[in-house]
C-alpha cells in the first residue's frame, strides 16, 4: 500500500499562484517609458545654441585665449552644464535650466570667491539674455548683473557679461567668442 504525502492545502495554493504569476511575467511586455518631457516642449531647447566644446577668446579683434567651456545637455534635455577651464587655470561650474512653469531660463554659477545668480530668456533677435546678481564672496558685494549669448552666423557665440557700477551704469565685465573646438581654425596650443 502507497501512502499520501499530505500537503496542506494552503501550499498547493501558493505553488498555484507563484506559477501563475511567473508565467503571466514571462509574457507580459514591459511598460513603456514615460515620454521625455523637455525634449518635447517649446522653451526647452533655447539655449541648444550655446551647447558644445569651445575655445574662448576676447572679443575685442586681439582675439586673446581665455579658455575652454564645455556645455552638455543632461537629463533628457531637461539640463545644461557648463564646465568652465580658464586659461590661467581658474574654473568654474554652472546649472542652467528652462522652467516651464514660470517661462524662464536660470543659471547658476559658482567659481572661487564668487557665484551668480540670474534669469530670464530669449530677446525679440534671438539672444539669450538673463539678469540678476553676482556674489562676491570675500567682499560680501551683492552688485546686479547681466549677461548676453548671441549667436552669429558662422556658429560662433558671443558672451557679454555687464556689472552695474558705483554709478548705476552697466559697463563690460567681460566679452568673449566662443568658436567650436573642431571649427577652430587657429587653435590655441593643446587644444587643437
Amino acid at each position: 500500500m502507497h501512502k499520501f504525502l499530505k500537503i496542506p492545502a494552503c501550499l498547493v495554493l501558493s505553488f498555484g499562484f507563484i506559477s501563475t504569476a511567473l508565467a503571466q511575467q514571462a509574457t507580459t511586455t514591459p511598460p513603456a517609458p514615460p515620454p521625455l518631457f523637455c525634449e518635447n516642449n517649446e522653451g526647452f531647447s533655447d539655449f541648444d545654441f550655446w551647447v558644445g566644446d569651445w575655445n574662448v577668446y576676447s572679443n575685442d579683434g586681439k582675439r586673446v585665449f581665455q579658455g575652454t567651456n564645455s556645455i552638455e545637455k543632461k537629463y533628457g534635455n531637461c539640463l545644461i552644464t557648463e564646465t568652465w577651464v580658464g586659461a590661467s587655470g581658474s574654473g568654474g561650474f554652472s546649472i542652467n535650466y528652462y522652467n516651464s512653469v514660470l517661462n524662464e531660463w536660470r543659471q547658476v554659477w559658482v567659481a572661487n570667491g564668487y557665484s551668480i545668480d540670474y534669469t530670464g530668456g530669449l530677446d525679440d533677435d534671438g539672444a539669450m539674455v538673463l539678469v540678476g546678481f553676482i556674489y562676491g564672496y570675500g567682499t560680501g558685494a551683492t552688485t546686479p548683473f547681466r549677461g548676453t549669448w548671441s549667436q552669429y552666423e558662422n556658429g560662433d557665440v558671443r558672451q557679454f557679461f555687464e556689472i552695474h557700477n558705483a554709478e548705476g551704469e552697466w559697463t563690460t565685465w567681460f566679452d568673449g567668442l566662443y568658436v567650436k573646438q573642431e571649427a577652430d581654425p587657429n587653435p590655441p596650443e593643446g587644444n587643437s
